[in-house]
This record gives structure tokens, sequence and C-alpha cells, in this order.
């Protein structure tokens, strides 16, 4: 099997320290800063207050080992299996945001309600182009 290897792009700051401080699939997520990797420095510099983007993340406390569960931790609701589900514990942990840009500074910017932990390494960012049923 062949190893991938991905290095941060920035890193979070949010008030967000715990998996129970996180909202539930986003809703009432705090705004939070992420803090660029100087290497990256160029790959920012178009994107500007207002733009709407996907941050991925490497939801780097996730349970790795977790392939089925409650969706929303309802233990009424079957279990099901992770790729059905936006439960962060899944076998490739990555966190999918969708955001918009409210800030920008000399190393960082600004993201409206992200619901990463303080911390949780960024791998990528990418525009919002078109809706988003267009991404199926």
């Amino acid at each position: 099997m062949p190893d991938f290897e991905l290095r941060p792009v920035g890193w979070v700051r949010s008030p967000l320290r715990t998996a129970g401080d996180a909202p539930c699939q986003g809703v009432g997520a705090p705004p939070a800063r992420i803090d660029v990797e100087d290497w990256t420095t160029r790959c920012w510099r178009e994107l500007a207050v207002g733009d709407d983007v996907f941050v991925l993340t490497w939801l780097d406390r996730a349970d790795r080992s977790v392939m089925a569960t409650h969706p929303e931790d309802d233990e009424s609701v079957p279990l099901t299996g992770v790729f059905s589900t936006r439960s962060p514990d899944r076998p490739n942990p990555i966190g999918l945001h969708r955001t918009s840009v409210t800030g920008r500074g000399a190393g960082w910017i600004e993201v409206a309600n992200l619901e990463a932990l303080d911390g949780t390494p960024v791998v990528d960012v990418k525009p919002v182009i078109g809706s988003e049923e267009a991404l199926g």
C-alpha cells in the first residue's frame, strides 16, 4: 500500500479546544484564524475577504479505527458506515469545511464558522465554484 505525504499549509487557531466544544454539523461554529506556514505564503496571495472557500483539515485527534457510527451520536439511529456521515472519526480523517474569508493579515487569514479544533492542521484550501450541488 503506498504512503501519502501531507504537509500542513497552516494551523487552525480557534476557541474550540476539545471535541465536546465543537458544534454538531458546524452549526454555530465560531470564527477562527488560520496561521499560514511560511513556505506557502504565495499560495494565499489572491484570497480576499468575502471569498467562499473549502478548508480541508487533517482531523488529527480523530479515531481512525471507527468504521460505523450512530449519526449525530443518536443511538436510536442504526449504526451507519462513516462514509455516509460527517463524523470526524474515520479511516482517513479529512475535514471538509465550507466557510468564507473574513479577514487577512501577514501570515494569517480569518474565516467564519470553522468547527475545527485549535491546533488542527490545514492541508488545503480551495475556492467554492458554482453551487454545492455541482460537487456531486
